[in-house]
């Protein structure tokens, strides 16, 4: 686990900064800035409240899009976003920079969840009884509230250990970690992510993007997996080999 005290001391030192090492100089076109931070953490909180409430109050019935379904969604979005900054902010902080949101995660994946809404939408207006299954939308909200938590976990746990992107040399400070969630996952965030991304499909009850979702994101995680053990097996040989071994992934199909 890492040390807290460390973490905090390190805070104490590195007062309001999103300014990381030069290895990991972010690319975004938002404005690498405390105030840029500031504004994008208060939209997302806005909108993580807006969506909250919603869902909490069951929807509002007056207005027939506002759902406590695609509330759920808006605040789950939104909580990601706002977690994968934050835990970088508090254990892997001279990684962390605006990029840590991980708001430009290229087109695709915004016109993924675009196309969730718009299928949630089109499908609730014409056939509202399609969406009336609490069941389907309760394992949904698990799966993503226990992939939410498994991919921040991750995160926490391996700290400075943790990479955004794959790194192709080893620094010297990098250091396999195999214990806590790391000793039941081998690649806890990634799957974290995948059954926070098809359980968001599941709470709006999108057969179609289920089904879309379901694929891409196994296909993204399937070759990111395959990449990064290769270059995990050149930094630490037999080590990681034998973790192998023993770890899965527990993604479907991801040995």
């Amino acid at each position: 686990m890492p040390d807290i005290d460390a973490t905090v001391a390190q805070r104490a030192q590195h007062p309001l900064t999103t300014i990381p090492d030069r290895a990991y100089s972010p690319h975004s076109r938002i404005p690498n800035t405390p105030l840029a931070v500031s504004a994008v953490s208060f939209g997302l909180g806005c909108t993580f409240s807006l969506g909250f409430v919603t869902f909490a109050l069951g929807g509002f019935e007056s207005v027939w899009w506002a759902t406590y379904q695609l509330g759920f969604f808006a605040a789950a979005w939104a909580a990601f976003h706002w977690a994968e900054f934050a835990v970088t902010a508090g254990w892997n902080l001279h990684k962390c920079s605006i990029d840590s949101f991980l708001l430009e995660n290229g087109a695709p994946y915004h016109i993924a969840n675009a196309s969730a809404v718009v299928e949630y939408l089109i499908t609730l207006w014409f056939k509202p009884q399609w969406k009336a299954n609490p069941w389907v939308s309760l394992v949904g909200i698990l799966l993503v509230v226990t992939g939410q938590a498994l991919r921040s976990g991750a995160m926490i746990f391996a700290a400075s250990n943790f990479s955004h992107i794959i790194e192709y040399r080893k620094r010297k400070d990098h250091e396999l970690v195999t214990t806590g969630i790391y000793a039941y996952f081998r690649h806890p965030s990634y799957t974290g992510f995948f059954y926070w991304a098809v359980g968001t499909q599941l709470v709006l009850q999108n057969p179609l993007n289920f089904c879309i979702f379901t694929i891409v994101v196994w296909r993204f995680f399937y070759y990111r997996t395959r990449s990064e053990e290769q270059l995990l097996v050149k930094f630490f040989g037999d080590q990681y080999i034998e973790y192998r071994k023993r770890v899965g992934t527990w993604i479907p199909f991801i040995p």
